[in-house]
Parts: structure tokens; sequence; C-alpha cells
């Protein structure tokens, strides 16, 4: 059977408005003190049909295990919830952690997201767990939790051929189909994304010729080697002639400096509780105010916040502009990370606004 491709145009966005380049989201669906995951999932499904109506190019979803603050442990659920509530955006995972399924599974799952919603699915994986070593082993039934970096490659190759039904014949799975998939006729699959927050998998994104994101979000300090290495190890391939790289930005407006900052504080609060052991849901800004910080704990906030881009519409894009120049990214996925959902849609839409881009009527 032969290789199946996807045009460039489902991984290549246009920008609107005044953007320099295509805007998307990434989304955690956080869930902040006093609301339910239900919540967040209908806020989910606003900002996507927000984006959709604004002209951001895609809807990412994370996945995340065991972390109360988060409501995003299985992408594939929430995209196909969102894939009927929209009609336009590109969905997609940002990303599956690949070594926590089956290929055969996440091939199964993507294709029944392709036949869902034809010519809007992203696959994007990455090779972290998501969360921490006992829920990784939890998820895989190992004892050691994590798999090694060289066992992803042998698996993300995997996991393409049943996307493609190409197994050769003699191999043990040529016989084994995914389905719903080629075996059935279809003739598209979703492009595959490779995630990363340091250089493997921008190695291996290079060396495929696949499209790359990277979580700027989280590992600033890697953006531009991470970024360098893609570029310099690009192969063309049948899915790009050239190298496409998003990064993931945290960054959120609101009408006033002091309500932005009163707001990304408290995912502040909420990062720190988590790299402590302590991780909750997402607390209010009046709580993430009242906190006792001791002065390494300040310290570790004002560096987190120091990576987000808050404020006033303008002054967001003037840093994402900033940081789009510096890194020559191909596309900002922006993420917002508050306790309140009104807030993160406020973001979005005020974003929007600061770049000008387009309104729609939303799907």
């Amino acid at each position: 059977m032969p290789r199946r491709t996807e045009p460039v145009e489902t991984i290549r966005g246009t920008a609107h408005g005044s953007a320099p380049v295509p805007l998307s989201v990434l989304d955690l669906v956080t869930v902040g003190e006093g609301a339910t995951a239900a919540e967040a999932l209908r806020t989910s499904v606003g900002i996507a049909q927000l984006a959709e109506a604004r002209g951001y190019h895609r809807h990412w979803v994370a996945e995340h295990h065991s972390m109360p603050g988060v409501a995003s442990s299985s992408p594939a659920v929430i995209l196909a919830h969102l894939a009927a509530r929209t009609g336009r955006i590109r969905l997609g995972s940002g990303g599956v952690m690949l070594p926590n399924h089956a290929p055969l599974v996440i091939a199964e799952q993507f294709g029944t997201l392709e036949a869902l919603a034809p010519g809007r699915i992203d696959l994007g994986l990455g090779r972290a767990p998501g969360t921490d070593g006992a829920t990784a082993a939890a998820l895989r039934r190992t004892d050691g939790g994590a798999e090694g970096a060289e066992d992803f490659p042998q698996q993300l190759a995997e996991l393409t051929r049943f996307l493609d039904g190409d197994f050769p014949d003699g191999h043990p799975y040529a016989r084994i189909h995914a389905v719903p998939g080629p075996v059935q006729g279809s003739r598209s699959r979703p492009p595959i994304w490779l995630l990363g927050s340091s250089g493997f998998s921008a190695r291996l994104a290079g060396v495929l010729g696949l499209p790359f994101a990277f979580a700027h979000h989280f590992s600033a300090h890697n953006t531009l080697p991470a970024l360098g290495l893609y570029r310099e190890s690009f192969r063309p391939s049948a899915v790009l002639d050239a190298p496409y790289a998003v990064i993931g930005v945290a960054a959120l407006a609101a009408d006033d400096e002091r309500e932005a900052r009163r707001q990304v504080l408290t995912g502040a609060l909420s990062m720190l509780k988590l790299r402590t052991g302590r991780p909750g849901l997402i607390p209010t800004p009046e709580a993430a105010e009242a906190y006792p910080f001791s002065a390494p704990e300040r310290e570790f906030v004002e560096s987190w916040l120091a990576n987000i881009f808050h404020g006033t519409p303008d002054a967001v894009r003037e840093g994402l502009d900033a940081l789009q120049r510096r890194t020559g990214a191909d596309e900002l996925m922006i993420t917002a990370n508050a306790h309140s959902g009104e807030a993160r849609l406020r973001s979005y839409e005020l974003i929007a606004d600061a770049y000008d881009l387009p309104r729609e009527e939303a799907c």
C-alpha cells in the first residue's frame, strides 16, 4: 500500500490581522479552586469557539495525569468533544505522551478523530510522562515507569506505520489494522508533530522532516538551542520541504496590568506547589496574594512570571512580537494558566483585538 502523505496546508497556518505569524491556543483545561472539571471543560469549549471565530489557527490540549489543577488527562476524548462543537479550527494534541500508550491505541484514537473531523486533526507527540514517576508506572504497568529515550523513535515508527497501514510483508504486525484507517479506504490521516523541551525531539523532528513544537512556556532557556538544532538537522520530507517550528508561550492579557498580575500569580503559585510536592487546584487570586512566600519561593515565582507575557493587550502583543523576532518561530501557540476561566477567555479575546484578528461567526 503506498505511503499516505498530508499536504503542507494541514501544517502551515496563515497569519491574520496584523499578527506576524499564525496564532494558536494551547489549552491545559485548568481547574480553579471552587470550580469543577465539568466547568473547566465547558471553558475549553468556549475558548475553542472563540479561537475559531477570531482567526486562531489551531487549538491543542495537553496530556497530564494525577494533577488536580488540570483536567486534560484524555486528549482524544476532549478533542472529540471540541470537534463536535466547532467547524473549522484545527484541533490536536499538544501532546499525547507516546510512551504512556500502545502505538496502535493512539493510531485508532486519532484515526477516529480524523473520521469525525476530516482534515482538522493534529497528532502532537511527546516522550515525557506528563506526570510523576509513580503515576507513569501506573499508566505503563511497569516498575520503572519511564521508557528510555532510545525507545521513542521505535515507538514513533510503529505508530506511523499503523497510521499509514504500510507494515512490510513478514512483519509481525503486517496483518493488524488500525481502524478507522487505510484498510477501510481512508486516504488521509492526522499529520504528526514532535514536541519537546530539549534537543532530543528537536533533532529527531529535523531528521524526519516533521513539524516541531517547543515548550518555551516552561523551558525558555532551551528555546534557541532547540530551534537551532531542529533547523540545522532538518531534512526535506514528503511532509515538509522546510522547517516549521511552533513555540508554546505563556501569555495573559487583561484590561489593566494589576488584574493581569493577579491572574498569572495564581498559576505561578500552582506551579510552585506542584514543584514542591503539593499539587492542588489553581488557587484564587485572593489566596495567591495572601500566600506567605518565603524568600526562595518568591524567587521561584518571580522567575516563573518573568517568562509569562502579562499585562495590557498592547504590552502582551509587544512581548509576543519580540519573542517571535528573536526565535524566528513560524507560529505562536498561546497558553493562559489562571484561576478564572473567564479571565482566560477574556485574554484570548483581548489578544485577538490587539492583533486586529477578524471576527466571524463560530460554526
